[in-house]
């Protein structure tokens, strides 16, 4: 569970911003928990030692790194080797469903080395010369992200960068699925995110898609249990 990032968008550490009476990274580390055999958190070096990262269901805390690569790298580094399959989240997430969690990881276990969950962009997309992009090519890519744990550690090994620890995977021939995401999976980036995921966690939207993207653009592992799968 990634949630070593400064804010710096946000204007402040938004993995501990509460949601509805809970903080963001509790929600996702709760869920999470439910559904993976450990949970290994990834918070600021500075926040390490900090009460305010002790966190229910999170079965150990680690200092991240000066890139998210590298925190991944920090979290990785506790993870036992007997885990057979390792998800990759980010605290920032906190809407994902056990349901994606368990899609996700079900797809590594039937053969894929690293797991993706995706959605169709819905949004017209055009490059910078003007012209436009066909979206039915395009997809928008989500966390949980699910890896065979030999691949994942394989593609690190070698201390590459990169924003998505599938394209490293990818990179070093790894098989690579893209499974269906959740509209709802909305990535908390700026403040008017955490509206939309309020009204959404509200049932505000009545469970519309539509109505949750509208919303949005117009607010602007275990790890110590040798089981299947670690966070």
């Amino acid at each position: 569970m990634v949630a070593a990032g400064s804010g710096r968008r946000f204007g402040g550490a938004k993995q501990f911003e509460l949601l509805d009476g809970e903080r963001v990274v509790d929600r996702s580390v709760r869920i999470a928990a439910a559904c993976c055999e450990g949970v290994v958190l990834v918070v600021p070096p500075e926040l390490v030692s900090s009460p305010a990262v002790r966190v229910d269901g999170a079965t150990s805390v680690v200092a991240g790194g000066a890139t998210r690569a590298a925190s991944v790298r920090s979290g990785l580094a506790v993870v036992p080797e007997s885990a057979r399959v390792i998800l990759v989240h980010d605290a920032a997430r906190p809407a994902a469903s056990p349901e994606l969690f368990h899609r996700v990881v079900d797809a590594v276990l039937g053969g894929a080395d690293a797991v993706v969950p995706v959605v169709p962009v819905v949004d017209t997309i055009r490059r910078t010369d003007g012209t436009v992009v066909d979206r039915d090519d395009l997809r928008a890519v989500q966390t949980p992200q699910g890896f065979a744990s030999a691949a994942l550690r394989a593609a690190h090994a070698d201390g590459d960068d990169a924003s998505d620890d599938a394209a490293l995977v990818q990179a070093a021939g790894g098989r690579l699925r893209l499974v269906d995401g959740e509209p709802r999976n909305l990535k908390l980036t700026g403040p008017d995110d955490l509206v939309v995921l309020r009204a959404f966690l509200r049932g505000d939207d009545g469970g519309s898609t539509d109505a949750f993207g509208d919303a949005r653009r117009s607010g602007g592992a275990r790890v110590d249990g040798g089981g299947d799968s670690a966070t």
